[in-house]
Order: structure tokens, then C-alpha cells, then sequence
């Protein structure tokens, strides 16, 4: 019984007759071996862990990059011309609403009532102050602050631009005023939305009977207080789920003359997302703006007018942020490359394995009969 006797009769099928699809067998360029003629070795094993981690590790850095895409951040001089911007706010005050008047200022010589088109509703103090996540402007939800590591340049606090076009698709809605359950009225909340000139502005929240001459209008100097939340500071359409740098922020008055100015320099952004490559145009877009922000704040004479200054600047340029994807074509024939050169490498290391075993294999046998062969001379 020797060796390769499993059931195979190779002699037996010597004089077979040849298949009709044998010519075509002859130009496979796959040759297989008989079950009979492969060993399974433990090299082989260990070889064949290596290349499932190293496949499985290729695999998911390729997946991870084709999920971020490939994004691009194009400037240029804004070419379109418009005439109105929106600018979308919710403040709260911590002043009755009566007491306050809310009036847009435009280089163009326009004095917008703002109260008139904004809603305005009482609300206590104590119910914004305590919410989650209000921080001071430069600082996290913790107090600590800002210094910039972590941040990312697709802006909004998103980490991809898919995720600020998805969010940005949400259906806007201003949120409703907490109820105040016996608690006292001793703020107001401002929100809403206005359409203004696409100007130079100044955005402001006084008190009735300062900054304005207004006759029989007059609030006593101890009703100041304007301590404030700014929920959401906003250009351009209402998208709630993005996060500007003034949202969420809170700032206290120290005096009854305080003034807090905020200067805004606004830039058009468009977002976009795209798959493959070429010149086609982007599946999903969002247009909106991005501004940086400056604040500053302090006590002020009886002489000067305290309150509230959002003083806002229109950038001549356009940021373009896009993002390109691989379609699934292109993204599977990379893993098919990735796959097989991992094989090939693997396999490659696997000869270059064995052979070397062999080689030293063969040294040690060679040693070895050399020692042998002295004592078999041995002349006694």
C-alpha cells in the first residue's frame, strides 16, 4: 500500500478518452492540483492568519476613506449678485419684552423694526441659564477653553460634508417657549427670521427710550440688565441642525450701563456632495454661510447707549467645500487590487519562507553526516 493510494487510479484512466471541452483546458492558465499532492502545513497556517489581518486591515482603511471621500475647498469672488440675506436669531433677554426695542441698522441708510417682524415671548431667566450645553463665548459646555485642536475645517462642528448637507435638509422649525409653570416672567425671548439688505448691518437689542429718540418713552436706568442666551445666530436659510459660533453662548451683565458688541464677518459657503469623478454636476447641495466672530463687552457711561450690537460684515468672496466620493464600480475594483496583492504578497513571503527553512535544513543535515562520516574513518 503505498502513498498515493486514495481511491485513485491513475494508471486506470490512462487511456480515458479526452472530453470535449479538454482543448479549451489547455490554455487554462489556473492549473489544480490533486487533493492527493497538497500538505497542509503549519507555516501555511500562520500565513494564511497574517494575510486575513492585513486583508481585514487594508479592507477597513479603504472603506473608512471612501465613507470621508476626498474633499476639496475651493475660494472665489462671488459672481452671483443678491440683493437680500436672511438672518435667523433666538436670544433671550434678561429684561421684560416690553422694555426692549429691536432695530436693524444697514449701510444703506434702511432702519428695519425688527420687533415688529420677530416673535416675542416672556420667559424666565432660570430656564435658559441652566439648559445644556450654554457655555461662554470661546469656551465649551465644561468652562474650558476653546484653543481650536480638534476642530475641522468642513466648519459647522461636523465631522464630513455629508453629514452637514444631510443635516441641512432637516425640516426647519423654531422651537417652542417653555412653559413657565408659576415661575415669574423676567425675560423675554426674541426669535424668528428677517430678510435684510445684503450689506454692511448692525443688528441691535436697547432699551425703550435709549438709542432712539421716541417721545413719552423713557425706562428707569435700574431695569437694565442685559444678560443674554443666544440659542441661535444664523445667515442665510434656517438650517437648526448646524452649529454656528454663537449658538448656544451666554453672557452676563456686570453693570445696568453694559455694552456687548459682537463683530460678524460673514462668508457665503456652498456644501456639496458628490459621487465619481468628472464634471458632473453635485447630487445634494446647501447653500448657507459661515462667519467668524469677535466679542467684545464692557461697562459703559450713562452718556453712551448700553445694549446689545451684532455688528455684521459681507465677505466679497465664496467658500465652495465638496466633497467627492468613488462610485461602487470604482470602489470594488480597488478592493479587488487590494485583495490580490495581498495574496500575491503573502504567497511570496510564504515561498521565501519555506525556501529558507529548506536551505538551512540542508546545512544542518550536511553538518551532521560530516560527523558521522569522521567516525566511520576512524582508524582504530
Amino acid at each position: 500500500m503505498n502513498g498515493y493510494d486514495n481511491g485513485y487510479n491513475e494508471k486506470g484512466h490512462f487511456d480515458d478518452v479526452p472530453e470535449p471541452s479538454s482543448f479549451v483546458r489547455a490554455f487554462d492558465a489556473f492549473p489544480k492540483s490533486k487533493p492527493q499532492y497538497v500538505t497542509r502545513t503549519s507555516g501555511g497556517g500562520k500565513w494564511t492568519i497574517v494575510m486575513s489581518v492585513v486583508s481585514f486591515v487594508l479592507l477597513w482603511s479603504e472603506l473608512a476613506r471612501w465613507w470621508r471621500g476626498d474633499e476639496t475647498h475651493t475660494f472665489a469672488v462671488e459672481k452671483g449678485i443678491g440683493h437680500s440675506m436672511q438672518i435667523n436669531l433666538d436670544i433671550v433677554v434678561k429684561m421684560k419684552c416690553k422694555d426692549l426695542h429691536v432695530n436693524v441698522q444697514d449701510a444703506a441708510g434702511d432702519r428695519i423694526l425688527a420687533a415688529s417682524r420677530l416673535q416675542e415671548d416672556a420667559t424666565s431667566w432660570g430656564q435658559w441659564v441652566d439648559a445644556k450645553g450654554v457655555h461662554k463665548l470661546g469656551r465649551d459646555s465644561h468652562g474650558r477653553a476653546v484653543t481650536g485642536a480638534g476642530w475641522h475645517d468642513e466648519g459647522f462642528g461636523e465631522e464630513h460634508v455629508h453629514d452637514i448637507v444631510a443635516m441641512g435638509r432637516k425640516k426647519a422649525r423654531w422651537g417652542k417657549t417653555p412653559r413657565l409653570w408659576g415661575a415669574e416672567a423676567d425675560s423675554c425671548r426674541i426669535y424668528g427670521s428677517l430678510d435684510l439688505n445684503k450689506v454692511q448691518g448692525d443688528f441691535h437689542i436697547t432699551a425703550r427710550g435709549h438709542g432712539y429718540a421716541e417721545a413719552g418713552q423713557h425706562l428707569d436706568h435700574g431695569a437694565f440688565n442685559f444678560s443674554h442666551v443666544i440659542s441661535e445666530l444664523s445667515f442665510g436659510p434656517y438650517y437648526p441642525s448646524l452649529v454656528n459660533p454663537l449658538d448656544r453662548t451666554i453672557n452676563l451683565a456686570e453693570a445696568h450701563f453694559h455694552k456687548f458688541q459682537y463683530f460678524m464677518s460673514v462668508v457665503p459657503t456652498i456644501y456639496s456632495v458628490q459621487r465619481g469623478s468628472g464634471s458632473s454636476p453635485a447630487e445634494r447641495a446647501i447653500f448657507t454661510n459661515q462667519y467668524a466672530v469677535t466679542e467684545q463687552s464692557k461697562e459703559v457711561g450713562e452718556r453712551l447707549v448700553p445694549g446689545l450690537f451684532f455688528k455684521y460684515d459681507i465677505e466679497p468672496i465664496m467658500l465652495h467645500v465638496e466633497e467627492r466620493r468613488d462610485g461602487f464600480l470604482t470602489f470594488g475594483i480597488k478592493v479587488i487590487n487590494i485583495l490580490s496583492g495581498v495574496v500575491v504578497t503573502c504567497h511570496w513571503g510564504f515561498t521565501l519562507n519555506e525556501w529558507l527553512r529548506e536551505v538551512a535544513g540542508r546545512r544542518r543535515r550536511k553538518q551532521s553526516e560530516g560527523v558521522i562520516g569522521a567516525k566511520g574513518g576512524y582508524d582504530e
